[in-house]
């Protein structure tokens, strides 16, 4: 059984798996691809694999916030775990004000994610500056007391949030996926922290990892984590089954 995602109306499989929250997150899957905005058929990676699709892009503008639903066809198992993500974008022409109706309105953007039948858990991608940090951390805070119960909440985070920047310490959040790609200047010192022992100041980022198949890497030799997977191109089964033979995590 799949369903389609298209023009933004999700009809979502009820009963999936339930992410019952907290650190450890045990009901979810091990391995989660991300499906960004383009057409997407992933019943072949079955129930065992999680799905995190873009959902919608919510735009900061001045004082205004806009929404954009997801308009790409996305397929998938039936009882595959899924998670939606939401993208946060600022307008660099016209900043926006970071006022507290602002914050309240972005949280209600993007808290109707959260409510799709049959999503386990919601991830929240915002590059936040420095700048906007008290902004963001406000929001999660907003996003968290109205989201439904059971549902979890996640972010992406650059691995320098991770490494020796604590300001995710505190923040109402199941977990945060340190980017293992596109990191720039970062990317040599902190690999090497990793694999040569070190870890995460963070404990928010010690519970998964995100990388790109474009971006191949030894996966260091941290305790058992959660891989979130991007690919730039559709996946296909060629492109996951080379994935799991690399990661050994099955056929």
């Amino acid at each position: 059984m799949s369903w389609r995602v298209a023009a933004g109306l999700l009809a979502l499989a009820a009963g999936a798996v339930v992410w019952s929250g907290g650190s450890a997150i045990p009901s979810a899957p091990r391995l989660v691809l991300w499906a960004w905005e383009r057409p997407e058929d992933l019943r072949f990676a079955g129930p065992d694999t999680g799905v995190a699709f873009l959902a919608r892009t919510v735009f900061l503008r001045g004082d205004e916030v806009s929404v954009q639903p997801r308009l790409q066809p996305l397929r998938f198992a039936d009882g595959a775990p899924l998670i939606a993500v939401v993208r946060v974008e600022t307008d660099r022409a016209q900043p926006p004000s970071l006022a507290g109706a602002q914050r309240a309105k972005a949280a209600a953007a993007i808290g109707e994610a959260a409510r799709l039948p049959g999503i386990v858990s919601l991830q929240v991608d915002y590059d936040a500056t420095v700048s906007e940090r008290a902004f963001y951390a406000g929001l999660l805070r907003d996003l968290r007391r109205q989201m439904p119960p059971g549902v979890g909440l996640s972010i992406t985070a650059l691995a320098s949030w991770c490494s020796g920047d604590r300001w995710l310490t505190g923040l109402p959040i199941d977990e945060a996926v340190p980017m293992l790609f596109r990191m720039g200047p970062d990317r040599r010192p902190i690999l090497l922290h990793l694999e040569t022992g070190g870890d995460f100041s963070e404990p928010a980022c010690r519970h998964s990892l995100g990388i790109s198949t474009d971006e191949p890497m030894k996966l260091p030799p941290l305790p058992r984590r959660r891989l979130w997977v991007f690919h730039p191109r559709p996946w296909s089964p060629a492109a996951l089954q080379e994935l799991r033979k690399m990661l050994g995590v099955g056929n």
